[in-house]
């Protein structure tokens, strides 16, 4: 009985935090749609930008640094295209269900589909939390701060995120730090590239690099798409749309938001690319290069400063993923046990919630600290392991927002069912190939 009052307790805060940013909402409905707009702002831009973490920044990097501005950069563009589709059911399931992700597939598809869901997404989401650490380092390491000091600064900025006990609040820190993600387009800049060159490829899609899709080709093209589009970003987005209260008559504005993320992701992604080809344009090695390395090796030919920029980019695309990935985590497994998961619980309210959470984060902090830890071969890998698990996400996906129980009016049209199945297509002949090649290292596609 006690227990019960206890969970009419949490809920009631939650829906007061809700109710809250709702009423914001209408109130700004009178007043125009810029208003609204910047109210409901938030989960779009922060999943995009969120997904230019650190091992996503390093593998643009390595793209640029290895093959120049040709075959990828219309290619990148393409994944975003890609991670839009996615990531626009994610706010029609949200708006509509009112439920998280995990929450949904463990109401429609039963308990075993739902901890597979929430099982598979902690250890890719773990794994991942690691590399963001790894680009936390790299990018403190640039300008002399020790490991211990850059993994603690992590570790105390995701705390302070959360002291409000609001999701807004939250939103607005998050969204502050993400929008550091932007430094890489000025070290693009300063790096003079040809332009005509960068059009020209943007348009015309140049074939791919020698070498066709041999093993060392396609593990990077699969790491280019890893880095755009990976099942954490389902979880996190329809799990803060929830969080936030958003309704099907916020749709328009879920939609501009998720565009505007897209948008400026890639922008960033291409952006990293441009800045490093320049090492590509002077036959440099680009296996030489990892972590904030490439700040060093950029900072003969775009100068100090802009290359202290690129080093807090790495740095930054690290921590806003923290961030944001610890609270997919922690969403999943809240949908799925039940227990009280929202940001606009305190940690006494939903403490299961803030252990996964906190405990993710600190635990990924505190592996990157050991002694020989293999930091940067694991980077492009974790991107490459995201792509493998997001056919399966993309199936869970494709049925939920065609489900009438679920979404009712707002469920699929053909014409979007047709794009979702060529992304998911699309990934499943990419892990397709690189099955092929790993098993037969001298095949070239």
């Amino acid at each position: 009985m006690q227990d019960g009052r206890w969970a009419q307790a949490d809920d009631d805060m939650e829906r007061q935090g809700r109710r809250h940013d709702r009423l914001a909402v209408e109130r700004a409905r009178r007043r125009g749609s810029l208003r609204v707009f910047w109210l409901i702002l938030g989960p779009g831009l922060l999943v995009m930008l969120g997904e230019n973490d650190a091992p996503s920044m390093l593998s643009y990097s390595a793209t640029g640094a290895r093959f120049g501005v040709g075959f990828f950069l219309p290619f990148v563009l393409l994944t975003f295209a890609m991670a839009f589709v996615a990531q626009e059911i994610t706010v029609r399931l949200g708006s509509v269900s009112q439920a998280g992700h995990a929450e949904l597939i463990y109401r429609r598809f039963g308990r075993f589909w739902g901890r597979f869901a929430m099982g598979d997404l902690l250890v890719t989401n773990f794994l991942t939390l690691i590399t963001e650490f790894v680009g936390m380092v790299a990018g403190a390491g640039f300008f002399g701060i020790p490991a211990g000091v850059a993994v603690a600064t992590g570790l105390g900025l995701n705390v302070v995120a959360i002291l409000w006990h609001r999701y807004w609040s939250w939103e607005r820190v998050a969204i502050a730090a993400a929008l550091v993600n932007l430094v890489f387009i000025p070290v693009a800049i300063a790096s003079h590239p040809d332009w005509g060159l960068v059009g020209q490829a943007v348009l015309t899609w140049t074939p791919m690099p020698a070498g066709g899709l041999d093993s060392a080709n396609l593990t990077l093209l699969l790491a280019d798409i890893g880095a755009t589009i990976t099942p954490w970003m389902l979880f996190f987005q329809q799990g803060a749309v929830t969080d936030k209260g958003l309704t099907p008559r916020d749709l328009r504005h879920g939609r501009l938001d998720t565009a505007l993320g897209a948008a400026l992701a890639a922008a960033v992604g291409l952006a990293a690319i441009i800045a490093t080809s320049v090492l590509f344009t002077h036959g440099m090695n680009a296996s030489q290069y990892g972590a904030a390395q490439f700040a060093q090796a950029l900072r003969p030919f775009v100068g100090h400063a802009m290359a202290a920029l690129f080093a807090i980019g790495i740095g930054e695309a690290g921590l806003i993923a923290s961030l944001t990935i610890s609270s997919a985590s922690a969403y999943a497994v809240g949908e799925v046990t039940g227990q009280p998961h929202s940001l606009n619980l305190s940690v006494g309210r939903a403490p299961v919630f803030y252990v996964v959470l906190l405990g993710l984060v600190g635990l990924a902090g505190a592996i990157v600290l050991l002694p020989g830890f293999p930091l940067e071969s694991v980077v492009i890998v974790v991107n490459v392991i995201a792509v493998l698990t997001m056919p399966p996400a993309i199936a869970f996906l494709l049925l939920l927002v065609n489900d009438q129980a679920v979404v009712g009016a707002h469920r699929n049209t053909p014409l979007l069912n047709g794009l979702g199945i060529f992304v998911g297509g699309l990934l499943t002949l990419a892990g397709i190939l690189y099955a092929l090649t790993a098993i037969l290292p001298t095949l070239h596609l």
